[in-house]
């Protein structure tokens, strides 16, 4: 029998995709060793069951959208899309699932890869258990990050595993386009892949337990993206759940929760996620298997001055980029608290909190239209104690909108914060918004005074030009 293994390095990270590489990275930045743990691929959830595969698929349903919408090209672009060339595409997306490229690149940072199974043995250290039984010890020195991501969360109903439903997973990867697909759910994996398989030749059944779509961000934004949907084609119910679920041969039967039943080739369940901590060793360190890991501002896990938890296992805002993000904060942290650095920057957007996590955090939504925000919404804005305004217009009387395409339907708000006359969140909804937001995070993430925007002027005429559009509805 092949004797235990053991290594030692400054940091070792349970968790392989973009977050467990940015922390690698950033902590190789700072001069420490690093030692990434992955079960799966190299690249994580991101690459290739989620952002990559999914905007793979969106992206020539958005293109085609757009076309239609455009005088002298439209007339071109009325036919269906090549649903192999679109599944073809997504599959060179995701490198075909092989994930030799990121191996590659944690290589040329000089971060040693360890494929596996990843457990907590105890402070600082971390169990690897290989595919074929062999067992390695990995002990940290400065840090352990934990960076599992999350799964898909499916709820407890009569007959739902025996039924092999899709998940986000499933979704991005199936290999045909199901003639019927059920998608139950209203948040943005249900309307991103509910916009990809309806428009790719699914008739898509949505059935939304809430009473709209998208509900963590402005109202409109669901509104309109229900409103698209229904255009083109999709049966969007609200206000609907489902009581249980039976496939027999390619045949799954949905019993909602009236009693009436609907029937469909696929079924997709996307309604939520869990972290990813059940089985990696949580209950050694004093911390309960399952659980989200609750941090601080510094991702460090409350408690456990050795212990990170970085991405969405601590549940502070459930994106890559954002993940990403908390990487490089706490990457840098650990770095710096393994020099000796007597004082962090720890106030509000220093170098090493994570500020962004509770203020700005960007988001796109790659439906037709596109939805996208940055920082609060009103809602969300008023429980926090501000004194805020709503400003709205609406995107159709901007020009660069009318030029886009014909028939433009959007909309724009931004919360404006009346005692410090900053904006606290924007939102968009609209064709091509997604490329507005980033404009939209650097306003919310500097807190640039009004008085200061009024002096970015935007180019005429773009799309962008809404922005002085909300400036002059503001000032009135």
């Amino acid at each position: 029998m092949t004797e235990p293994m053991e290594y030692t390095y400054d940091v070792v990270v349970v968790g392989a995709g973009p977050v467990g590489e940015n922390v690698a990275d950033r902590a190789r930045a700072g001069g420490l060793s690093a030692a990434v743990v992955e079960s799966e691929l190299v690249g994580g959830e991101c690459s290739y069951w989620a952002c990559m595969p999914s905007k793979a698929l969106l992206r020539p349903v958005i293109a085609r959208a757009d076309a239609r919408r455009v005088p002298g090209l439209a007339q071109s672009v009325q036919g269906p899309l090549d649903a192999a060339a679109v599944l073809s595409h997504r599959d060179y997306f995701t490198s075909n699932w092989k994930d030799d490229g990121q191996v590659g690149w944690l290589e040329s940072i000089g971060v040693t890869l360890y494929r596996g199974h990843g457990r907590l043995a105890g402070p600082r250290r971390v169990t690897v258990t290989a595919d074929d039984g062999t067992l390695t010890t990995l002990t940290a020195r400065h840090a352990v990050a934990v960076c599992t991501g999350t799964r898909a969360a499916l709820p407890d109903l009569p007959g739902l595993a025996d039924a092999r439903p899709w998940t986000s997973r499933e979704a991005t990867s199936a290999d045909r386009v199901p003639g019927r697909l059920v998608v139950v759910g209203g948040g943005v994996v249900a309307t991103e892949m509910a916009t990809a398989w309806q428009a790719l030749g699914s008739q898509v059944t949505m059935l939304v337990r809430g009473g709209g779509l998208l509900e963590r961000m402005e109202p409109f934004a669901g509104e309109l993206v229900a409103d698209a949907l229904r255009e083109a084609g999709a049966d969007v119910r609200t206000g609907t759940s489902v009581r249980a679920v039976e496939r027999q041969g390619a045949t799954v039967t949905v019993t909602l929760g009236d009693g009436l039943t609907l029937e469909a080739d696929e079924i997709l369940f996307a309604t939520g996620r869990a972290p990813r901590t059940e089985d990696i060793g949580l209950e050694t360190v004093g911390l309960e298997p399952g659980s989200w890991l609750s941090v601080d501002d510094t991702l460090r896990v409350e408690g456990h001055d050795w212990l990170y938890a970085v991405g969405d296992a601590n549940h502070r805002a459930l994106l890559t980029h954002q993940g990403k993000y908390q990487a490089r904060i706490a990457g840098d942290v650990i770095a710096a608290r393994a020099a000796g650095v007597p004082l962090l920057e720890t106030d509000r957007w220093g170098a090493h909190v994570a500020t962004a996590d509770t203020a700005a955090v960007p988001q796109v939504v790659f439906t037709d239209p596109e939805a996208a925000s940055a920082g609060l919404t009103l809602a969300e804005a008023e429980a926090a104690g501000h004194r805020v305004r709503a400003v709205d217009y609406d995107m159709a009387n901007v020009a660069g909108a009318g030029l886009y395409a014909d028939g433009y339907t959007g909309r724009a708000r931004m919360i404006v914060d009346l005692d410090r006359e900053v904006l606290l969140g924007v939102t968009f909804v609209g064709p091509g918004v997604g490329e507005l937001i980033h404009a939209a995070t650097i306003a919310v993430a500097a807190e640039v005074p009004i008085d200061r925007l009024w002096h970015a002027v935007p180019s005429y005429p773009t799309i962008s030009e809404v922005w002085l559009r909300l400036l002059e509805t503001y000032r009135g």
